[in-house]
């Protein structure tokens, strides 16, 4: 059970159709384990099933203390997302039909929050679509106590659209999403290096590399991420590559100022740091105090 979003109606004009020549008619998951949900332990076990198919050790019994929330006989949507990044896994969300088709034709399970009663009396339930067939109007789940159980399309969505078609990815760092769109992307890595989880924020931050060159984001939070690690030459590579790209952004001479400075190469830290100056921008007064730092301290 779970409880969030209360029941919505208007969205039942959305069809399901393929969104691409390449996204097939029918797909089926076959790696995707299967952990029946006791009473009010849908989201527990739910993630539990996402969580182990991406590669982490895990189970409902583990993810119940930080997920379930007692006065609610239910896990939260908030709750569902840091439990996913506190497991060093990427939290995408969702929300619309054609997005869960090419998700789970790409082979990613799909958590999904459906309201299994009414709008005024809602029951709340997630459950893992892991496949469906258009031609029979069918999705396959694993949901309750029963696993790969089929559910006509009509009804599913029907369900489903109650959350406003709330769905949850939990992919491994560096595993996109196939629907992803770059700032949502960026967004949930950033959730990622809220909880601290480094080395799978670099991961995450070079795949965002890879499939948006031009993001000057994704750059440099490669080269944040290695700071944060105490890694201060893959920090100075990343800031030069990003340099190579993005010659007039200070905010990257300003942080490659901070790591050659602390790597005691004041010469070319004050080169950095004044070259941020000169470039300017809504960050100038950042630049020069990271310029007044480091003359200060190098006399």
């Amino acid at each position: 059970m779970a409880l969030f979003f209360w029941g919505c109606a208007g969205h039942l004009s959305r069809q399901w159709v393929l969104p691409t020549t390449d996204t097939p008619d029918r797909h089926t998951i076959s790696t995707v384990p299967f952990f029946p949900q006791t009473d009010f332990q849908c989201g527990p076990a739910s993630l539990a099933m996402t969580l182990v198919w991406s590669g982490v050790s895990t189970n409902p019994e583990q993810l119940t203390p930080i997920v379930y929330t007692p006065s609610v006989k239910g896990s939260l949507q908030p709750a569902m997302i840091a439990a996913t990044r506190r497991n060093a896994r990427l939290a995408y969300v969702i929300s619309s039909p054609q997005e869960l088709l090419q998700e789970v034709a790409a082979g990613h399970p799909v958590i999904v929050l459906q309201n299994l009663g009414l709008s005024w009396a809602p029951v709340w339930h997630y459950g893992v679509v892991i496949g469906y067939d258009l031609d029979a109007k069918r999705v396959v789940m694993h949901s309750g106590e029963t696993e790969s159980t089929t559910t006509k399309l009509r009804v599913f969505t029907n369900t489903w659209s109650r959350s406003e078609y709330w769905g949850l990815l939990t992919l491994a760092p560096g595993q996109l999403p196939v629907t992803a769109s770059e700032v949502p992307y960026l967004q949930a890595v950033l959730g990622l290096e809220k909880a601290e989880k480094w080395p799978q924020v670099v991961l995450c931050y070079q795949a965002a590399i890879q499939k948006w060159p031009a993001s000057f984001a994704a750059h440099m939070g490669v080269g944040n991420a290695h700071y944060a690690m105490g890694y201060l030459q893959a920090a100075e590579h990343a800031f030069n590559l990003a340099l190579a790209r993005f010659p007039n952004e200070g905010a990257a001479y300003n942080n490659l100022a901070q790591v050659l400075y602390e790597q005691g190469k004041i010469k070319a830290a004050l080169i950095a740091a004044e070259q941020a100056v000169r470039l300017g921008g809504p960050l100038i007064d950042s630049f020069q105090e990271t310029l007044r730092e480091i003359e200060q301290l190098s006399e």
